[in-house]
């Protein structure tokens, strides 16, 4: 699949926002802040599936 710039620029911003959430969770294991920054990690994951989705779905050179 084909993609443009802005679909990529998305897309990055939410992995870089995953992977700081993911480090966080890694270097406090154990603690409530931990649980808590997997949690948002996941929900960050789905909120990156549907504004990629809805991108595709209104983007003519993605879709």
């Amino acid at each position: 699949m084909k993609t443009c710039r802005k679909f990529n620029t998305v897309r990055a911003e939410y992995e870089r926002e995953i992977g700081f959430m993911l480090a966080h969770s890694e270097r406090h294991a154990g603690r409530p802040a931990a649980k808590s920054s997997a949690k948002q990690a996941a929900s960050a994951k789905q909120r990156m599936a549907r504004a990629l989705n809805s991108h595709v779905g209104r983007c003519p050179e993605c879709g």
